[in-house]
């Protein structure tokens, strides 16, 4: 797709638009409702299908493929980073009405990051093909990585703090408590970083560990980079209205990491295929209509068999008067509870 300079701006200035929308309506902290948040997750979505029907109305067909599927993509390993961010959330007590300030703020830093590294892998990608065979290999290994993970019942319960983070700390200070939304607040003279600060940066910075899977394999679907960056800002843009309205559900998606295994594992035959076509050897490519739907039938039998896996357990905890999800929630905010004075900022 050939994309001007002047369609660049006009699609960036569009979406900070949106964004600016988005932080007016809720720039009053507030308890986010499952409503509203529903409300405005179809709106995102409704938003993201008036922009890929434009791509086809203007005759960019391939364009408009390759928009839904990296879309569908990046929103289906998005919801993985939900279950980090409800950690992070619970590391840092964050009061229930500065969440949606935090998870905006957050993803903002998220996006912005990504950019960079699309554009870098936009640049990797046009000096050398054979990237593609790493791409390929890496989304490969991910999918592994991610089965092994699955069926060894492991799950991160606490949120470990990586190095850019510890050091913006060190080198700034945090205060002991929330101020409201302040940023920076004056403490015996020396300005420091508020908790909510901290966790902004903790929630856009942790998106890059993520973005080191998303990115390669929307780069399987697409090497258009303006779709690529389309694509992730406006599933990035839904996520935190997402993260309320489904957030009480994720344990309840028993299977995902098992769905998102095979669609990175599907993505990354892809990719090797197309390496091995860009170098002459005579192999089928996988197109996008059939990639599109492979991710939306993962995503669709992902998800009912997860709830049916859901229902059984929940049903065989119930015959054998065992605690149920709600039950070991309790407990687990109990503990939280009692060890949050131990939990630095």
């Amino acid at each position: 797709m050939d994309v001007s300079m002047n369609l660049w701006a006009v699609t960036i200035l569009g979406l900070s638009a949106l964004i600016a929308v988005d932080f007016f309506i809720g720039r009053k902290p507030h308890d986010v409702s499952v409503k509203e948040a529903g409300i405005w997750t179809v709106v995102w979505i409704a938003l993201a299908g008036a922009f890929g029907l434009g791509l086809l109305s203007f005759g960019e067909s391939q364009a408009s493929g390759e928009f839904f599927a990296g879309f569908i993509t990046e929103k289906s390993l998005s919801v993985d980073n939900l279950f980090v961010f409800v950690l992070i959330m619970a590391k840092f007590s964050v009061p229930s009405h500065l969440q949606q300030r935090v998870l905006l703020v957050g993803v903002l830093i998220a996006l912005v990051l990504r950019a960079i590294f699309i554009a870098a892998g936009a640049t990797i990608i046009a000096s050398f093909s054979w990237v593609f065979y790493l791409f390929g290999a890496f989304l490969i290994y991910t999918a592994w990585k991610l089965v092994q993970e699955a069926r060894s019942g492991e799950e991160d319960e606490e949120f470990e703090e990586n190095r850019l983070l510890k050091s913006v700390e060190r080198r700034f200070g945090v205060a002991d408590k929330y101020h409201g939304t302040k940023l920076f607040i004056r403490n015996n003279g020396k300005r420091v970083l508020t908790p909510l600060m901290v966790v902004m940066l903790a929630i856009g910075t942790t998106d890059v560990l993520f973005a080191l899977d998303s990115i390669p394999a929307i780069f399987g679907l697409t090497q258009d980079p303006y779709i690529v960056f389309t694509a992730n800002a406006f599933a990035l843009m839904g996520l935190r209205q997402l993260y309320f309205l489904i957030g009480g559900l994720l344990k309840k998606l028993v299977h995902l990491s098992y769905g998102l295994s095979v669609i990175l594992g599907f993505i990354g035959v892809k990719l090797v295929l197309h390496a091995l076509h860009e170098s002459g050897v005579h192999v089928p490519e996988i197109t996008i209509p059939f990639s599109l739907s492979v991710i939306c039938g993962v995503l669709v039998v992902t998800t009912i068999t997860s709830l049916m896996a859901s229902r059984r357990q929940a049903r065989r905890e119930a015959a054998g008067g065992v605690p149920g999800a709600a039950e070991r929630d309790r407990e687990g905010e109990t503990g939280r509870d009692a060890g949050k004075d131990s939990v630095s900022a």
